[in-house]
């Protein structure tokens, strides 16, 4: 897999279809935890880890475990169960070697286990015939989007507390139609991957969909996207 492949996938599963604005998972951490950076930041870093290191363990339990003995009915308990032990490691970590964060975080850092984000993330990238490879470049991405939007949210939402704004619109109000705007504008990076077909420009499906509903992605089905790019 050459470079510039590695990053139309990073890039695809970051802003093309990211998890919070385009998936709309994780909603309550993106909303409860982005009034500060160093908390939306800390949240997002601890959610990159728990996506990458969770879809990795999980992957290999459903194509080694669950599928090889027939028990993929019960992919999401395990998946849960996975999550919520790495989320407890993670927890440890932090209070023991970075206390402020882990006051800042409060219950929101024991609710990465009901994110759904994670629990999305591992789903898809199990299910859906990724390879290990694939799999760990769709996590990684995923979780750096969430961290991105996290920061980029966080910064604005501090920015509107130094503004005069209504009171009906003050807090979740002002922040729910900041969070549509963005919204709005990361579906637009939808219209940067296209094909040409007859000589007119036909918008490909969404990332994702060109990423994980395909089975078994190989060398020349990824060699075809980017030819469409160039």
């Amino acid at each position: 897999m050459s470079f510039s492949q590695i990053i139309f996938i990073i890039f695809s599963s970051m802003l093309l279809e990211n998890v919070i604005l385009s998936q709309f998972l994780g909603i309550c951490s993106f909303l409860g935890v982005s009034k500060s950076r160093k908390s939306a930041v800390g949240m997002g870093l601890s959610v990159v880890a728990v996506i990458v290191i969770a879809t990795t363990v999980t992957w290999l339990i459903y194509n080694y475990v669950l599928v090889l003995f027939d028990l993929v009915y019960l992919k999401t308990i395990v998946f849960i169960l996975v999550i919520a032990s790495l989320v407890q490691i993670i927890e440890i970590i932090i209070k023991k070697f970075v206390p402020t964060l882990y006051k800042s975080l409060g219950i929101y850092l024991p609710l990465i286990t009901t994110n759904c984000a994670v629990l999305g993330v591992a789903i898809k990238a199990a299910q859906n015939g990724l390879t290990f490879f694939h799999m760990l470049l769709y996590a990684l991405g995923s979780g750096l989007g969430f961290l991105l939007i996290m920061f980029i949210f966080s910064f604005l939402r501090e920015e509107l507390d130094k503004r005069k704004i209504p009171k009906a619109m003050s807090g979740i109000p002002i922040a729910l139609v900041v969070a549509s705007i963005l919204a709005i504008i990361f579906s637009r990076y939808v219209g940067i991957v296209k094909e040409s077909d007859n000589n007119e420009e036909k918008e490909l499906p969404r990332t994702t969909n060109v990423i994980i509903m395909h089975n078994a992605p190989s060398e020349d089905y990824l060699n075809n996207i980017m030819r469409r790019m160039k």
